[in-house]
């Protein structure tokens, strides 16, 4: 049985529907932008099930700066 995981990159922005896991997946960078806004995504239960949007409205953060940050990070690779 192949237990690998395959990380799919995707060339898609990120938009506040994206899930949280899967930005971190696909997106491996972003785990540190997350960290600069003081968010712990990247090992959250939760991450599987929260939206962008979702993580910054439990954050009471606005969401465009986050969504900005994200998406820099994402093409700076």
């Amino acid at each position: 049985m192949d237990t690998t995981m395959n990380i799919v990159r995707s060339s898609q922005p990120i938009t506040a529907d994206s899930r949280v896991q899967d930005v971190v997946a696909c997106h491996p960078q972003t785990i540190a932008v997350f960290a600069r806004h003081g968010l712990q995504c990247a090992g959250c239960y939760i991450s599987p099930f929260h939206t962008i949007a979702d993580t910054a409205r439990e954050y009471a953060m606005a969401l465009q700066p986050l969504l900005d940050d994200l998406n820099r990070a994402m093409t700076s690779v």
